[in-house]
């Protein structure tokens, strides 16, 4: 008598647990999707204008032309899109696979863009013909610059390796080798003269441009650095990591001067203003938690998260904060008259926000 009335007591004490994990389960689900609000500034910098939605999936990147006339996205739909500010869609450029990475020369002629398939394309902008390829990476190209002359473009991807191209013959100058990781940002100083280089190895690399030799290692962060960019003047560098923070730095001897982190997320990419007294940067729009559920539950245009920052480069001071997207946003760009501030996300739109002077 006393084992028959022992075994539905175990059973319902099983059970009770089992519920109480579920129900704990989904309490955490549910406050990482709607009970975390991060903090929201109402700054009044910038204004929406146009939201560009002819993409089919998530967008990686966008870019100003030289003369802020037309942007440039580029999706993992298999296109480039090339757009005006009225949201109409210029040119269409269709690759083999998805687009990870673009930007224009510095004359605007030309488009350079990157993807899954390891090839960098050269497209003319005024007419969106194929200029030539660059296959030299083995694994996704995650970014690509041009040079402040237009003669030289790096490139950087999967396969841990930041490359040189003479654009003049096509040929490739130099790799960089050095990375541990996946390098995932590359950009040239205002100057030529050096190149910073962000990885998944956590560390940010400064090469000689003429040389190629590493200057120094910029170490800090604690999670993979995504994106660099430097100021006009080239004295400090700016970076955007996985590890919920920007940090600054100063490039005549690689010290630490501020890191710009709240109650943010992972830091996709980051842009300074042309005058450089704003810092954009483009965040994951949840915890960890709340994007479980939202694999889940799908995008929900009533619970935005935060997915553009504006900071004030002089003080850290969060000037105004963003929440238009439905997801997480990949990039962010200002127009060089610093009139305008595009964002890219994976909601499959570029948003186009016209900024108080």
């Amino acid at each position: 008598m006393s084992n028959s009335s022992s075994k539905p007591r175990a059973f319902r004490r099983i059970l009770t647990i089992i519920l109480a994990l579920v129900l704990l389960l989904v309490g955490a689900l549910a406050y990482g999707y709607w009970g975390q609000k991060p903090q929201q500034v109402e700054g009044g910098l910038a204004q929406l204008h146009t939201i560009f939605s002819a993409h089919k999936a998530h967008i990686w990147e966008v870019k100003f032309s030289p003369d802020g006339a037309l942007l440039a996205s580029g999706s993992i739909d298999s296109t480039v899109k090339v757009w005006n500010k009225q949201g109409q869609v210029l040119l269409n450029l269709k690759h083999p696979t998805g687009v990870t990475t673009l930007e224009f020369s510095p004359d605007g002629k030309t488009l350079a863009s990157g993807g899954y398939d390891h090839v960098i394309r050269l497209w003319q902008v005024a007419d969106g013909r194929l200029l030539s390829t660059l296959p030299g990476h083995e694994g996704t190209v995650w970014a690509v610059t041009f040079s402040p002359d237009g003669r030289t473009l790096a490139s950087a991807g999967e396969d841990k390796l930041v490359k040189l191209w003479n654009l003049g013959s096509g040929t490739l100058i130099r790799s960089l080798p050095g990375h541990r990781l996946n390098v995932w940002g590359v950009k040239f100083s205002p100057d030529g003269r050096s190149l910073a280089s962000s990885s998944f190895d956590n560390d940010i690399r400064i090469w000689d441009t003429a040389s190629g030799q590493l200057l120094r290692t910029l170490t800090g962060h604690t999670e993979a650095v995504l994106n660099v960019d430097f100021t006009a003047d080239g004295r400090q560098l700016a970076s955007a990591s996985d590890d919920k923070s920007i940090r600054l730095w100063d490039m005549a001897t690689g010290r630490l001067l501020r890191t710009f982190k709240g109650d943010s997320e992972c830091v996709y990419s980051l842009e300074f203003s042309p005058d450089d007294k704003q810092l954009a940067g483009a965040y994951r729009d949840k915890t960890a938690l709340g994007e479980i559920t939202q694999h889940f539950l799908g995008l929900s245009p009533t619970n935005k998260g935060v997915t553009v920052r504006i900071w004030d480069v002089a003080t850290g001071q969060l000037l105004q904060t963003l929440a238009q997207h439905t997801d997480d946003a990949y990039d962010v760009a200002y127009s060089p008259d610093g009139q305008w501030l595009a964002s890219a996300s994976s909601d499959k739109t570029v948003d186009l926000w016209r900024l108080r002077r």
